[in-house]
């Protein structure tokens, strides 16, 4: 165990030093929440949305960015590092195992990602005065859910790439479609129902709705989390199914 929490206390250290990862994280999804609250008709209730305004439609979407950002962008890269540089093969031979290497990979960039969805929820609220979300526990729960899903989807990148370079290129492809789904282009709240029921169906798209749900104070519909837990689940055994240490 504490050679496990010294593998973690060193992961975040690196995680610290490395300003790209730190700034598409944490930072790039607060500015591009600024940068859109500036424009005046995004502060302008809408009635295509129910009476809410464009800022306050974006600013989920700007939390499940970070995560994406986190679990897609950032994650993948650094375990093909390792994997690539023998330093998994190499931790095999001590008292820690690779696998606390992994799950000090998956805390480290799961916190800095959640913490940046506690940020932007904060700046959003002081700024351009974006109501707290009316269920806290749902957005939570859905929350770490859409990072958890984030997390795995890296995870099997990870697994699939053979190299750090080819880790980065993947994750790029898929990111934009990725981000469509989740939202970035335009809300799901708003896209035509055939093209959001179909949106719906992926881990992020349901994200987006659950947290405008949990935001309007009631909890998110179970087919939402159900879709959720099941890209989690399938997620997760792949990565594990093709991950190789060496």
């Amino acid at each position: 165990m504490s050679a496990s929490i010294a593998v973690l206390k060193a992961e975040a250290r690196l995680f610290r030093r490395e300003p790209g990862s730190v700034f598409w994280i944490l930072a790039f999804p607060l500015l591009l929440l600024v940068i859109l609250g500036l424009i005046p008709s995004f502060r302008e209730p809408g009635p295509a949305s129910g009476g809410a305004r464009p800022i306050d439609l974006y600013l989920p979407v700007a939390v499940l960015l970070g995560v994406i950002l986190a679990g897609l962008t950032s994650l993948p890269p650094a375990l093909t590092a390792y994997r690539e540089k023998g330093i998994l093969r190499r931790m095999s031979t001590t008292p820690v195992r690779p696998a606390a290497l992994l799950a000090a990979q998956v805390i480290v960039h799961g916190a800095a990602a959640l913490a940046g969805g506690i940020v932007i929820i904060a700046v959003g609220r002081l700024l351009y005065g974006v109501p707290l979300p009316a269920n806290p526990a749902a957005y939570a729960l859905t929350l770490v859910l859409g990072t958890l899903g984030a997390l795995v989807g890296g995870a099997l990148i990870a697994a699939l790439s053979r190299s750090a370079k080819a880790s980065t290129t993947t994750a790029t492809l898929a990111f934009f479609p990725v981000a469509f789904t989740a939202g970035v282009y335009a809300p799901v709240r708003s896209m035509p129902e055939v093209l959001r029921r179909v949106v719906e169906f992926t881990p992020f798209g349901a994200a987006s709705q659950a947290l405008d749900q949990a935001s309007a104070g009631s909890w998110p519909a179970l087919p939402l989390l159900a879709i959720m837990l099941v890209w989690i689940t399938v997620l997760a055994g792949a990565s594990v199914r093709w991950f190789r240490w060496e």
